[in-house]
């Protein structure tokens, strides 16, 4: 009997993934980059169904605009980690986490944070995944 092939396609896992961020999601800015509120506009690396509305969790890199924030980088389309959700997901070990709001941090196409200190806490799985932004945190839960 042949072995059944994992469906996938993304770049990396994205094992146990809940849908927390999509498309439209406004996000809190939690960097002192000036952006105060962004707009999530694409999930870059995710290959999905057509018409599917793209999403992403903890730890994951978007793309977003500035809708509110300082007046020179109002409009402007740039890379974002996101480090909190509102969705309740559960970690391997068990646990659910929950944050109180949608929070990112505003970052370089590499990965490198724009602002020099993180607002609040700072998800596990994001800190894991991108090592500059878990040096500039100062909560990790």
């Amino acid at each position: 009997m042949p072995m059944k092939k994992a469906k996938g396609g993304a770049a990396y896992p994205r094992r146990g993934l809940v849908a927390g961020i999509q498309v439209g999601t406004m996000l809190v800015v939690a960097d002192n980059s000036g952006a105060k509120l962004v707009q999530v506009i694409g999930v870059p690396e995710v290959k999905t169904r057509l018409r599917r509305i793209p999403y992403a969790s903890v730890g994951d890199m978007v793309v977003v605009t500035v809708k509110k924030g300082n007046i020179d980088l109002k409009g402007q389309v740039m890379r974002a980690v996101i480090i909190r959700q509102k969705k309740p997901y559960r970690r391997p070990d068990g646990t659910w986490v929950a944050f109180e709001d949608n929070a990112c941090v505003i970052v370089t196409p590499d990965g490198m944070p724009k602002g020099r200190e993180v607002r609040g806490p700072v998800a596990r799985e994001a800190a894991e995944r991108w090592p500059p932004i878990a040096n500039i945190a100062s909560i990790i839960v």
